[in-house]
């Protein structure tokens, strides 16, 4: 096997070269649908439980690559296993809850989930499956995303017409901030300065909202050209680009069934595109060049190519596709793209197979745990290099985390 250094630092990342997948879910048929982003081919389609109410809605994959989060009925939270695409959990949120969209902290441990006929926001314990926390927000909450640091978790009350604040640390309401008419969508960009809302509208075309985090307060509102009731939004991976879904609305003067791309330095729409009916859902690939759009009455997911706005391929799914959320897996095999520490530390090779080697300038603890949190081996380890014997591990993801009197700093390995 060929030796590959990862050497972490504050700015580095994890970066490996594995298949990307896209998670579809079918709010009439109660399904996901999986497709391979590289082919843009389905290759399977996951029955999940209904908990009691049917319509699939928001989804989220877990940062780590190994789970996707389906809000699925009035009451529950379907839980897929990646490696299986079984279900291999339902969490109960709260009987008559009507779940929408959800969103999962950078380090995979908990799960936001909007509870719309409630008026709150479940938090769930990502290990153990079970509920946590129940926050009082605003009126209809829908949409939900988290910063990048996972400090704070935005929420939009669609009948209040604001977004809830929530410090993930406390799990309380930290601040609330109006918006436009009917917030749906909410997206973070990824230095964490801004937040974009959708706003459907009712009386209007609709507005995306551009709220400065730092301040928590609306900076600039983006209407017309082409915005015809906004409903899903992404930021670019490189912060460049808005994109927005046109779901239309009853009122609206524009035709809907487009998605409008929104230069991020200037606020202004620079092109629209047509795509299926009642565009709902939108993701993006890990490297921007493909945007993926779930159409709710077309049956159909829009693939878009971001260097030339226009649609490059359209995917047949099931019934009444929604995808409300982050939707595509960037690794299959478990490995989150993002790993920040404070100093310099060279794990190699990664993945391992029978010794994982750590050079460190200074002694520390090292403990190594599965996904889950449990404990699988813990030891000494002195200044310089270190080799650690792992050929009893069985193949998957693990956590490394190394303990010195001044901090704790943890990354992540595959064992092939």
């Amino acid at each position: 096997m060929k030796r590959q250094l990862l050497i972490i630092s504050l700015i580095s990342l994890i970066s490996f070269t594995n298949a990307q997948t896209a998670y579809i879910t079918n709010t009439l048929c109660d399904s996901v649908t999986v497709i391979n982003v590289a082919t843009n081919t389905v290759t399977s389609a996951i029955k999940i439980g209904n908990g009691g109410g049917g319509e699939a809605t928001g989804v989220s994959v877990s940062p780590d690559g190994s789970k996707v989060y389906v809000s699925v009925g009035y009451d529950s939270v379907c839980v897929i296993n990646t490696a299986t695409n079984a279900v291999s959990a339902i969490v109960i949120v709260g009987h008559n809850s009507d779940t929408k969209g959800l969103a999962i902290l950078p380090d995979g441990s908990k799960v936001y989930v909007a509870n719309s006929f409630s008026d709150t926001v479940s938090v769930i314990n990502a290990f153990s499956n079970t509920v946590s926390a129940k926050i009082p927000v605003g009126a209809w909450p829908n949409g939900v995303a988290v910063s990048p640091d996972g400090k704070k978790v935005y929420v939009t009350n669609t009948y209040s017409n604001t977004v809830s604040v929530i410090n993930s640390v406390v799990d309380t309401v930290s601040a609330t901030i109006p918006v436009d008419i009917n917030p749906y969508g909410v997206a973070v960009s990824p230095d964490g300065k801004k937040v974009y809302v959708a706003n459907q509208g009712y009386v209007s075309d609709g507005s995306v909202s551009v709220i400065n985090s730092a301040t928590d307060s609306v900076t600039a509102t983006i209407t017309g050209s082409g915005l015809s009731g906004p409903f899903g939004i992404l930021v670019s991976p490189d912060g460049s680009a808005v994109y927005v879904t046109n779901f239309g609305n009853e009122s609206t003067s524009v035709p809907g069934n487009t998605v409008s791309v929104i230069n991020a330095a200037t606020d202004s729409v620079t092109a629209t595109i047509a795509v299926g009916v009642w565009p709902s859902g939108i993701s993006v690939s890990p490297d921007g060049k493909k945007i993926y759009v779930a159409n709710s009455a077309s049956n159909t997911v829009s693939v878009i190519n971001s260097a030339t706005n226009t649609v490059s391929a359209t995917i047949t799914v099931g019934c009444a596709p929604y995808a409300y959320g982050n939707f595509i897996s960037s690794y299959t095999t478990g490995i989150a793209p993002q790993i920040m520490l404070s100093e310099n530390i060279v794990v190699y090779p990664n993945p391992a197979m029978n010794i994982l080697t750590i050079e460190r300038t200074q002694e520390a603890v090292i403990e190594i745990t599965n996904i889950q949190g449990q404990t699988i081996l813990k030891q000494q380890i002195k200044q310089g290099k270190t080799e650690i014997n792992i050929s009893e591990l069985a193949k998957g993801l693990y956590i490394l985390r190394l303990c010195s009197k001044e901090k704790t700093e943890e990354t992540k390995f595959v064992k092939e």
